[in-house]
């Protein structure tokens, strides 16, 4: 059964009786609270002595009065025994509010890292992870072709341990042989010793590292105000821009006529080969790759850093570079030098401008990588009522200690939340108080207003899901699913151009029972769809993986939802918005704001 319901300007469609979705998590007691994170230095080593009356907080220049003080230590190389491990993703995620635990995620930049390099990071990495990972802590590994959503949190480092010193030849920067489809179809169509194909898997790799940078600063900014470690394990990047000659580079030549040494049959270029691509589409990402412009990305990256208190340590595991170009395609001394420095700027400026350290220009690993165990071993946590506006802006943040000598790192700066956003706790405890005779439409509409208070941050991907039956039919359940991609400032502007989407709905055990896919059309941002399984969909556990890719060169936007169709076959809700900006039609959202 359908109920239509009006909820402020918009509306809601409601399956059966509607349970809204658990709110995404909110880390202020209220809406102008603000968590500080502070780590204070002199002469390079931490401080550990200070108080409360030694430090000063402005927000945008204006004085404020510090309400929380605590200095935390933390002790590393505890024993795995008295880590426990979260046993779901979503205790992973709700162990992240956590302000007293730290965050860390090691990026591994597969692309930019030769095999040398990530044979020599593997043993100080997991040194410096067993040092400085405390009893509450939360580590996470990622790699440019992931998803920050699918960054998996856990407290014990067996799993980086056993993937670092096992599988050490992840650094793929220089091989011969791409282990990816798409770059093996750029030498296809380009030549295997073609400078055409080898600039295009740079510049793609390049762009792959920096969007999936960009999505995982966004994604943390969600997750938690308190700060966030990147320990990024790369060579640093050239950040290419604009080439004229890679666009006006000759088109693929016509393909030629072989065997495939897979299926010994005759084929004609990269036709027949699995996973291979048009001559055309071959030509189309030249194009794309000749035009972009990594340094404003980069730029963006920093700014996306800051405004999610992210900081970097990125860390060069060559060491001390003494050629950037390999032997078998050296570049002239000069171009050489130019670009082994530019690779170092690149990291030492994403460090600086977001108050972290970079580990570059030293082959004592070990010794850089201490320094970032001593960093982030003692902090200052504290907190402020804001008496900013709440405007939805960034404020700048500024902390200062008062003692002579000594340096504090600090995050720059928050984004403050709406006075929509503000008001939503106040409906929270109205649906609390509600009397028992209030109608199931009331209740529902209250327990859908609720959880507006989690919405003050951007995320890249928001997500609703309902199931429902037909009425004493629960063998007909099906599945329905709402979602909504970030504004252009989260996501970037390639998404506005369309994207496709994904779903896969499993057991527990994952067996699929239902797959759907479907493209966005250009400037939408939304999307709905059903998937019926082709089995009866009976009470239990299920799992909802979706994923959104706005074109081939760009990096995926993963969710993953766990939920329980109970004997009643129905749960939660889908909504619609209606308004000026929508032509006065109702336009599906998962966006509760």
């Amino acid at each position: 059964m359908l109920a239509r319901c009006a909820v402020l300007t918009g509306g809601v469609l409601f399956l059966a009786a509607a349970q809204a979705q658990p709110p995404q998590p909110t880390f202020r007691t209220e809406a102008n609270y603000v968590r500080i994170d502070a780590y204070p230095t002199k002469n390079g080593a931490p401080v550990t002595d200070l108080i409360q009356d030694d430090f000063e907080i402005l927000d945008d220049r204006i004085p404020q009065r510090i309400e929380q003080f605590e200095h935390v230590m933390i002790r590393g190389n505890v024993s795995s025994a008295l880590r426990r491990e979260p046993n779901t993703v979503a205790q992973s995620r709700a162990l992240l509010a956590d302000p007293r635990a730290r965050v860390f995620v090691i990026f591994l930049d597969k692309g930019n890292v030769d095999l040398g390099g990530s044979f020599n990071i593997r043993r100080p990495l997991v040194d410096m992870l067993n040092q400085v990972i405390g009893e509450d802590d939360l580590v996470g590994v990622m790699t440019p072709e992931m998803s920050a959503a699918d960054v998996t949190f856990a407290r014990r480092t067996t799993t980086v341990e056993n993937f670092l010193t096992r599988d050490w030849t992840w650094g793929n920067r220089d091989k011969l042989n791409p282990v990816d489809a798409v770059e093996e179809n750029y030498q296809t169509c380009y030549g295997l010793t073609s400078q055409v194909a080898a600039e295009m898997i740079s510049r793609r790799r390049e762009k792959q590292t920096l969007d999936a940078l960009e999505n995982l600063v966004v994604y943390l900014r969600g997750a938690r105000e308190e700060r966030k470690a990147v320990i990024a394990i790369t060579d640093g990047w050239r950040l290419y821009g604009p080439n004229d000659a890679l666009a006006n580079a000759s088109p693929p030549a016509p393909p030629a006529v072989g065997i495939n040494p897979g299926t010994g049959k005759l084929t004609i270029g990269g036709r027949g080969i699995a996973g291979a691509i048009p001559e055309s589409d071959c030509d189309r990402d030249r194009l794309i790759l000749a035009t972009m412009d990594d340094r404003q990305q980069y730029q963006r990256l920093l700014d996306q850093a800051n405004r999610a208190n992210a900081s970097f340590y990125p860390v060069d595991p060559r060491g001390l570079v003494v050629f950037e170009s390999p032997i078998r395609a050296p570049l002239p001394l000069d171009v050489d030098l130019a670009v082994t420095r530019q690779r170092e700027t690149t990291l030492r400026t994403l460090a600086e401008a977001t108050d972290g350290l970079a580990v570059v220009g030293s082959n004592d690993l070990a010794a850089g990588l201490k320094r970032v165990v001593d960093d982030l071993s003692s902090y200052y946590l504290m907190g402020f009522y804001s008496t900013g506006k709440l405007d939805g802006q960034f404020h700048r943040i500024t902390v200062r200690v008062k003692r002579p000598g000594v340096q504090v790192r600090a995050r720059r700066g928050y984004l403050a939340a709406t006075a929509a956003s503000a008001a939503a706790p106040a409906a929270t405890k109205a649906a609390a108080s509600m009397p028992a005779k209030a109608s199931a439409e009331t209740a529902a509409v209250a327990a859908a207003i609720a959880p507006l208070s989690g919405y003050a941050r951007n995320v890249p991907m928001r997500l609703q899901i309902a199931a429902g039956s037909k009425p004493g039919d629960t063998a007909s359940a099906a599945v329905w699913l709402a979602g909504e991609i970030g504004d252009v400032a989260t996501v970037g502007e390639t998404w506005s151009e369309g994207f496709d989407v994904t779903a896969t709905l499993t057991t527990i055990a994952g067996a699929t029972v239902a797959a759907g896919r479907m493209s966005v059309t250009r400037g939408a941002r939304t999307f709905r769809m059903g998937l019926t399984p082709s089995e009866p969909l009976g009470p239990g556990d299920y799992i909802l993986r979706v994923a959104a890719r706005a074109g081939p060169s760009s990096i995926p936007t993963r969710d993953t939802l766990r939920f329980t169709i109970a004997a009643s076959g129905s749960f939660g809700a889908l909504f619609v918005r209606r308004g000026q900006s929508t032509g006065n039609k109702d336009v599906s959202t998962a966006d509760l704001r």
